[in-house]
C-alpha cells in the first residue's frame, strides 16, 4: 500500500498543466459511473485508471488502490483482457455504453483496419494495462482524444500518466 501511495503521489505531482484535462460536470460524472457499473466489473472506488499518452498512442492502466486486494486485481485483469480482445476486433461497444456513441476519438478508432493499432494486454502486479500503438497519426490523435474523454468522464477515478510512461517501449 505504501508503494502505491508513493506512486500515486509521483503521478499527481509530475503531471504538468499542459496534460491537465478538465473534468466533466458532477452530473456527467455520476451518469458515467452509473453506466460503468454495467460494463466494468471492478469497484471504481477501489481502483484507479491511469491514461498515459505516448508518441505511438497510449497506455491505459487500471490498478487496485490496495496491492493486497486480490478480488479487484482479478476483476481488472479479466475485464482488460476481454476488452483488449474486443478492441482488436474493432468492437468498442464497451466504451460507447459508458461514454456515449459520440465519445471523442471513438468513431476514428472504429474505422481502424485489423492490425492497424497494436493492442497489447499485460498484467501488472496490482492490475493490468493495455498498450495502444500505431504509426497512423490520425489514429494516434484519436487515441489521445479518447484518453482525454476518459480522463474527463472518470475524473474521480482516473489520472493522467506521468512522463515515465511517455517513453513506454514496444
Amino acid at each position: 500500500m505504501k508503494r502505491f501511495a508513493l506512486t500515486l503521489l509521483a503521478i499527481l505531482f509530475t503531471v504538468n498543466s499542459a496534460l491537465a484535462v478538465e473534468s466533466a460536470t458532477e452530473e456527467r460524472l455520476d451518469e458515467v459511473a452509473e453506466r460503468g457499473v454495467h460494463v466494468m466489473p471492478f469497484d471504481l472506488e477501489r481502483t484507479l485508471h491511469v491514461f498515459s499518452k505516448t508518441a505511438q498512442g497510449g497506455v491505459q492502466q487500471v490498478i487496485a488502490k490496495d496491492d493486497a486486494d486480490t478480488e479487484q486485481i482479478m476483476l481488472i485483469r479479466e475485464h482488460l483482457s476481454q476488452i483488449s480482445q474486443a478492441f482488436r476486433q474493432g468492437d468498442f461497444s464497451g466504451p460507447a455504453k459508458i461514454h456515449g456513441e459520440d465519445m471523442p476519438g471513438l468513431a476514428e478508432l472504429r474505422t481502424a483496419q485489423p492490425g492497424q493499432i497494436a493492442i497489447l494486454y499485460q498484467e501488472l502486479p496490482n492490475g493490468a494495462e493495455i498498450d495502444y500503438a500505431t504509426e497512423n497519426t490520425a489514429l494516434i490523435e484519436a487515441i489521445h482524444k479518447w484518453f482525454d474523454a476518459q480522463l474527463s468522464d472518470h475524473a474521480r477515478h482516473a489520472v493522467p500518466g506521468h512522463p515515465h510512461h511517455l517513453h513506454h517501449g514496444h
